[in-house]
């Protein structure tokens, strides 16, 4: 009888520990590991149960690696493109030239239009909604005119130099490409 007794208490307390480890996201009893993050996938606020029909869409590619596209959306995204490339004499690769606009209504009713140009000079958007910086004050300008002429004025002495002086002509020329790869030599007046 004691050897009963002490053979189900001892099945109730692993029946217990399974219980336990069970509740606290350790392996079943079939040892199954159980995900111990929970699953937010119910409540994304990114999810949607609205379905959004694509009302228009269209890409034309030509064999010159120039492309249109469009395309219109349900809730009034409305978008174009056009892209080329071009500057193949430069750069092997050529430099992708795109331009496009879209538009949409946003959380407040407001129907936004945005432009923009994506070229080897960067991406640049225009539209009503993005803000404008403020005007450059007058003497500030003034400075930024007179620092533009001294340097236009500099290049145009270097020039006269190169003209006269082939060994300063190649110095001259060996400044152009460091400066195209991002690197300085230093002034040339003086040499």
């Amino acid at each position: 009888m004691k050897i009963l007794i002490l053979v189900m208490m001892l099945a109730l307390g692993c029946r217990a520990q399974q219980h336990q480890q069970n509740l606290h996201g350790h392996p079943n009893p079939n040892n199954i590991p159980r995900n111990e993050k929970p699953d937010h996938r119910d409540i994304d606020p990114r999810e949607t149960s609205t379905w959004i029909p694509i009302l228009k869409y269209n890409k034309e590619q030509s064999e010159d690696g120039s492309y249109k596209t469009e395309y219109e959306t349900g809730n009034n995204i409305v978008h174009e493109e056009t892209g080329f490339l071009k500057d193949f004499d430069t750069n092997p690769n050529g430099v992708l030239v795109q331009h496009g606009q879209y538009s949409y209504q946003s959380p407040e009713g407001t129907l936004v239009n945005v432009q923009y140009t994506a070229d080897e000079n960067g991406f640049r958007a225009t539209g009503d909604h993005i803000p404008t910086p403020p005007a450059i004050p007058e003497e500030i300008q003034k400075g930024l005119d007179q620092i533009y002429a001294g340097i236009k004025l500099q290049q145009e002495r270097l020039e006269q130099r190169a003209k006269s002086d082939p060994v300063f002509a190649k110095k001259l020329e060996e400044r152009r490409v460091a400066n195209q790869n991002g690197q300085y030599i230093g002034l040339l007046e003086n040499q």
